[in-house]
């Protein structure tokens, strides 16, 4: 599961079907809907929050948002919507390991998406969250980016 601390408009076409999917997932675990993924330590994130589930669902709808954007329709009816929630605090360490590993990706499935992106040196985050100091996360396994 990555749940991408990027704002979505960075995301290609795949990236963001994937993230929209990853997203749903994590709102479903959320709400006890499965037996996997439950101690997928990214959730931890949006269990941190008062609300876990309007934090998850001010994500997925940004998700959405961009999609719109983009001319695509992510189902809206299956946010499960909530008050709107204070910003989740992510790390600037994690920021710029995400963004080196989503070019890393995107240099080998899209390089036309890839140029587009090379000479941005940190993204903007996603609306859910604000930048602060701090490292990369701990439950990131690879940590070579």
């Amino acid at each position: 599961m990555r749940l991408w601390s990027l704002h979505p408009k960075y995301l290609d076409r795949q990236g963001l079907l994937a993230c929209w999917r990853e997203a749903l997932l994590a709102q479903k675990v959320l709400l006890g809907g499965t037996r996997g993924y439950r101690k997928h330590p990214q959730l931890n994130r949006f269990r941190s929050q008062p609300d876990p589930l309007a934090a998850i669902a001010g994500y997925l709808l940004c998700l959405a948002d961009e999609a719109e954007r983009r001319g695509y329709h992510f189902n809206r009816s299956k946010i499960h919507p909530g008050p709107e929630v204070e910003k989740i605090s992510v790390n600037y360490g994690q920021m710029s390991y995400e963004w080196n590993h989503l070019k890393a990706k995107i240099r080998q499935r899209n390089p036309d998406w890839f140029r587009r992106l090379k000479d941005i040196d940190l993204p903007d985050p996603h609306p859910s969250f604000k930048i602060v100091e701090g490292d990369i996360e701990n439950w990131e396994k690879n940590r070579s980016f």
